[in-house]
């Protein structure tokens, strides 16, 4: 589980988008591998231009809490991915159902920097997320 105000913390000590962009990518390259066997239709993410999946779990150590897995073939996407899935991971279904990352996006200036497109799809993201903990 990942602080809001540390992640807009680091996002504001980055001078520029190109930073930003890399250091988002370089989260998309620490993200632990998705199994294979979650790369299936039912974790895809269908309003993405890239191809996403995630999927939340109980938490094997805490089922109270829910953990995700998340990938995607493109890198800052991917570094959106993961970004979403430190935030979410380790918190209960409550939480994230109720976490609201919109206040972060404006703070880290997230949709002014993505194409429309892309902005629509992080979006979705978020909502398949939290639609996957509200089946669990």
């Amino acid at each position: 589980m990942t602080d809001l105000d540390e992640i807009a913390a680091d996002f504001e000590f980055l001078r520029d988008w190109e930073q930003r962009y890399q250091y988002l990518t370089e989260l998309g390259e620490a993200l632990a591998p998705m199994p294979a066997d979650e790369h299936v239709d039912a974790n895809r993410v269908h309003a993405c231009m890239s191809k996403v999946w995630v999927r939340a779990l109980p938490d094997p150590t805490d089922p109270v809490r829910v953990v995700f897995h998340g990938d995607c073939d493109t890198a800052i996407i991917k570094g959106v991915v993961a970004l979403l899935v430190n935030i979410y991971s380790g918190r209960t279904r409550e939480a994230v159902l109720a976490l609201d990352v919109d206040d972060l996006f404006e703070r880290i200036q997230l949709a002014e920097n993505l194409s429309p497109n892309r902005h629509v799809g992080v979006y979705a993201i978020v909502e398949v997320m939290k639609a996957q903990v509200s089946g669990l």
